[in-house]
């Protein structure tokens, strides 16, 4: 390859991994609204916590179908368009819940169109898409582009507090809008390559036109089925319990929405060092033993919770142990992808793995809802979230990691 053709990629590698996180980092911010939204529109507009949390439930659902759907389409048309895609909806769901009156336009704002602009603009479409013009650091590289999720709710989420505080929550949401608006012109910087001449031929499955083919291996492949069900525990216990119920809990345990954001942001901050940090761990050591410490450290960390009290300070300590392990799944698995399913599948797969953590985030932003209307603690979520936390440390912890699969470039 000669310099300008790797300048080229460098140029293309900097382009994909810069707007990934830009995007993530608006999206992400938004999702998190509907948490710092909750306890007022239960005091203010009547909306009870658990109506509340079924619509992100139905979000996550719509998102569970949304992002295989995405990592196709990613697979096909590449990043520009299907980053678009994702955008605009985003952008209406936040105009559309700005606007709400009623309870139904939220669970069609939020619920719905949201859905789908979550579903396509989330950490596997960008992580796909960085792993195919970053190949041999696909770790490290992801990583730092993921961790836009955290960056924005870092910056973002306690801005979006300040402004429900001063102005209002319609405010909120509008400014959401605002930001997603300037956001779109910039996605007509990715260059529109197609996907398959940034991708190996050595992939494991190739023939990425044949969807009931790449399915049918997907699915008859031992490694996929450990990440499946992994990542729907992972979905479980970091977007279903944490994104969802975090701040309604620490308001619920006495403390105001500023100091509740505030608490949230640090934990952001501190994933975002986390992801990059594992990021890089992921292209040096064994990433299967990484995987599963990174689960069962997540599942001591509700063993806090259940200690907060009334305590700010047990409350930051979670944050901060927590935020190591929060996102930091996306690298280690995203790797694993790579390297033994291949990349020319890689949207898809990442897709499935994602529709599998919406599932579990669904399941479990619901019934977080139900057991606190019923009794009135997140003592149960919380408890739950160990066990299963733990069972997906082993499921990684199953997983053979081959240091010999090793991706060739073209």
């Amino acid at each position: 390859m000669n310099d300008t053709s790797e300048n080229k990629s460098l140029h293309r590698a900097i382009i994909v991994v810069a707007l990934g996180f830009l995007a993530l980092a608006l999206v992400f911010s938004a999702r998190a609204a509907l948490g710092l939204a909750m306890p007022i529109w239960e005091n203010d507009l009547d909306w009870s916590r658990g109506y509340v949390s079924n619509v992100a439930a139905v979000a996550l659902l719509i998102m569970a179908v949304a992002s295989p759907i995405s990592g196709f389409i990613l697979d096909r048309k590449g990043l520009r368009f299907t980053l678009l895609l994702g955008l605009i909806a985003v952008f209406i769901s936040c105009i559309v819940i700005s606007m709400a009156q009623s309870a139904w336009v939220l669970l069609i704002g939020f619920g719905i169109i949201g859905g789908v602009g979550f579903g396509i603009v989330a950490t596997h479409m960008v992580a796909s898409a960085v792993a195919r013009v970053y190949p041999e650091n696909v770790g490290f590289a992801s990583g730092i582009a993921t961790s836009g999720s955290s960056a924005g709710q870092f910056l973002i989420v306690p801005l979006i507090a300040l402004i429900f505080a001063s102005f209002s929550w319609r405010w909120g949401f509008a400014g959401i809008a605002v930001g997603i608006a300037c956001l779109i012109p910039l996605v007509w910087w990715v260059p529109s390559d197609k996907p398959d001449k940034q991708v190996s031929k050595a992939s494991t499955i190739n023939d990425v036109t044949d969807l009931k083919f790449s399915l049918k291996k997907l699915f008859s492949t031992p490694v996929f089925h450990l990440l499946f069900w992994s990542y729907l525990i992972c979905g479980y216990t970091t977007t279903g319990v944490i994104e969802t119920h975090l701040m309604p809990f620490a308001s619920f345990c006495g403390f105001e929405p500023i100091p509740s954001a505030a608490a949230y942001g640090l934990l952001s901050a501190v994933n975002l060092v986390g992801m990059i940090s594992i990021g890089w761990l992921t292209d040096k050591m064994n990433r299967p033993l990484l995987l599963g410490c990174i689960y069962i450290i997540r599942g001591f960390t509700f063993w806090i919770l259940l200690n907060v009290g009334t305590s700010y300070e047990t409350l930051l300590l979670f944050a901060v142990i927590f935020g190591v392990v929060d996102y930091s799944t996306v690298p280690v698995t995203a790797s694993l992808v790579a390297s033994h399913i291949g990349l020319k599948v890689m949207g898809l797969t990442m897709g499935l793995l994602s529709a599998g953590h919406s599932i579990g985030a669904a399941i479990a932003a619901s019934l977080g809802g139900y057991f606190f209307d019923r009794d009135a603690t997140y003592d149960l979520i919380w408890i739950s979230s160990i066990a299963l936390a733990t069972i997906a440390g082993v499921l990684a912890f199953l997983i053979k990691d081959n240091p010999s699969q090793k991706l060739r470039v073209q």
